[in-house]
């Protein structure tokens, strides 16, 4: 993906998820995301942007992944600089605990640099969606 911010970033992966029928109104949505990115930057070390919300308009949890092209890179705030890897996280509203064991669980395989490494390295969507599934193996859904 090239995009001009984190906010341009979240808005394309958030549109893959209202096409998909994960999320029933857009704009809502996104006005949930950006209210979470104005209370505390979502970059973590290793190039990693997370933006996250928990809103009504979310049927159920989805997670959309970018990756930056080659020379590209989004700021979301992380000490060590822009990242390159983006993980959109979408929950329902009523799905608190879930949500912060999402949150939780992604943020620990994303500090693992070779599964940082591998998601950067996947060219199709299903070795991405893969390895993002395997990283909630253990998650009780």
């Amino acid at each position: 993906m090239e995009a001009a911010d984190r906010y341009d970033a979240a808005t394309q992966l958030a549109e893959r998820m209202h096409r998909a029928g994960r999320i029933t109104n857009l704009a809502g949505f996104l006005e949930q995301v950006s209210a979470r990115e104005h209370q505390m930057a979502t970059g973590l070390p290793g190039g990693i942007g997370l933006p996250h919300a928990r809103s009504e308009f979310v049927r159920e949890t989805s997670i959309a992944v970018g990756i930056t092209r080659y020379g590209h890179s989004v700021d979301f705030g992380a000490s060590d600089g822009p990242a390159t890897v983006i993980l959109l996280i979408a929950t329902p509203a009523a799905s608190f605990s879930q949500h912060l064991e999402v949150l939780a669980t992604i943020a620990r395989s994303l500090f693992r640099p070779s599964f940082r490494d591998s998601l950067r390295r996947a060219n199709d969507a299903e070795v991405i969606a893969e390895l993002i599934n395997s990283s909630l193996v253990f998650f009780d859904h």
